[in-house]
C-alpha cells in the first residue's frame, strides 16, 4: 500500500509532465498562429491570451498543491483538477479552431 506522501508525489510528477506537455503544445500553436493571416491574428491572439491566463492559473494551483500539507492536499487537488479541466477545454477549443 502506498502512503499518501507517495501518492501526492506521484500526482505532482504527473501534473508537472502534463503542464510541460501543454506548454510545448501552446508554443507550437503560437508558431502556427504567427503564420496566420492578419484577419485571423486578432482572434488568435485573444485565444492565446485566454490560454496563457488559464495555464498560469493551473500552474499556480500546482504550486499551491506542492506546498500544501497532507491534511489539505485533497481539497487543493480538487481545485487543481477543476483548473486543469478548464485549461484543457480551452486548449481543445483553440486547437480545433487554429489547426
Amino acid at each position: 500500500m502506498t502512503t499518501s506522501t507517495e501518492s501526492k508525489q506521484a500526482y505532482q510528477e504527473k501534473v508537472k509532465a502534463q503542464l510541460n506537455k501543454l506548454n510545448a503544445q501552446i508554443d507550437e500553436l503560437k508558431a502556427k498562429g504567427e503564420q496566420a493571416k492578419a484577419d485571423a491574428q486578432v482572434e488568435y491572439h485573444s485565444k492565446m491570451e485566454e490560454l496563457y491566463t488559464m495555464r498560469d492559473a493551473a500552474q499556480a494551483k500546482f504550486e499551491e498543491l506542492q506546498q500544501t500539507s497532507e491534511e489539505a492536499w485533497s481539497e487543493i487537488q480538487q481545485g487543481f483538477e477543476k483548473a486543469w479541466t478548464e485549461l484543457n477545454n480551452a486548449w481543445e477549443t483553440a486547437l480545433a479552431k487554429f489547426q
